[in-house]
């Protein structure tokens, strides 16, 4: 009796479970209708393509098309070979993380600087103004940004080379995008400038959701200002703090592709090739699809072992991680 009760009430568990999933279904059809082609999509150009791999490991002819993936011979690990033997690897490794580290370290802590400031200004219409001045270059390409810092660093009629002209600072005009000393300080300070208001956005929400209570506590005990943003600001964004670094640390093998070939020419290739600019070289240009694809699968997989690495630091040390 107890068995024939017990499978009764399952089957109207599972009649009411069938229930609310078709209620669902019903009820949420167009949302659902309208995740397909984002779902499409994300196959297309992120799934599909995952078959190419294969060619890393195989001698690929550009010219056997689609089906040259799969019939071309394979040659095992020669292309991860000839990518380490260039001439090129490794001054393109050092360009890469040199302007990658470089750049966070010196616009992850600006841009917190510039968030907290920016947090503490009482008047909303001077807040508003510096928010859209500072916002404003990430709209821009870096085709018409870069083009406007060229024409600035031009030695022949640029504004930077004239007032250090006149100021008697230089003697002659300084060839900044000619030699490649000052490129990587070109590409990290251009980056900074273009990205400050808009990477500040994270830090202020951040900011927005500490509990007001900690502040009106402080200030009653006389913390001023600048020692509730040590003491409570920082403390409390931490973990905000923490995921940014951990996304910068994986991508220190990314560079911004436009930004670096804006900039790039044959006098200061030197500081200017990263691995980026290798890959559309040898891919694009030299038609090496074959090499193009083992340094994107080395790089994904570096990329990906930097993630886990730097999440589980964080995780040691704060306490919290991504994942």
């Amino acid at each position: 009796m107890k068995t024939v009760t017990v499978s009764a009430g399952l089957d109207r568990v599972k009649k009411r479970k069938a229930h609310v999933l078709g209620h669902d279904l019903r009820t949420q059809l167009e949302l659902k209708v309208m995740l397909w082609p984002a779902i499409l999509l994300i196959f297309i150009f992120n799934f599909f393509p995952l078959f190419g791999l294969i060619m890393a490991f195989k001698q690929y002819d550009p010219f056997s098309g689609i089906k040259g993936i799969f019939t071309s011979q394979w040659n095992n690990f020669e292309n991860f070979t000839i990518v380490f033997e260039s001439f090129q690897f490794w001054p393109m490794v050092k360009n890469t993380i040199g302007i990658n580290l470089i750049g966070s370290l010196v616009g992850l802590p600006a841009t917190l600087f510039f968030a907290l400031l920016l947090s503490e200004i009482t008047s909303q219409k001077f807040k508003s103004f510096i928010q859209t001045i500072t916002y404003l270059p990430h709209f821009l390409s870096w085709v018409i940004y870069g083009g406007l810092f060229i024409t600035l660093l031009n030695p022949q009629g640029g504004i930077v080379n004239y007032l250090l002209t006149e100021l008697h600072l230089v003697e002659k005009p300084i060839q900044f995008l000619g030699d490649p000393s000052y490129f990587w300080g070109i590409a990290i300070g251009t980056g900074l400038l273009k990205e400050l208001g808009w990477g500040a956005i994270l830090y202020l929400a951040a900011i927005a959701g500490v509990d007001q209570s900690l502040y009106e506590a402080a200030a009653i005990d006389g913390a001023g200002r600048f020692k509730r943003m040590w003491h409570i600001t920082i403390p409390s964004i931490t973990p905000t703090v923490m995921i940014l670094i951990i996304f910068s640390v994986s991508g220190m093998l990314n560079n911004n592709f436009t930004q670096i070939f804006v900039f790039q020419n044959t006098l200061n290739l030197e500081a200017s090739q990263v691995i980026d600019t290798y890959l559309y070289q040898t891919g694009l240009l030299d038609f090496q699809f074959a090499r193009a694809t083992a340094i994107g699968l080395l790089k994904s997989v570096l990329a990906l072992a930097l993630l886990v690495g730097a999440n589980y630091a964080s995780k040691k040390l704060t306490k919290s991680g991504l994942f």
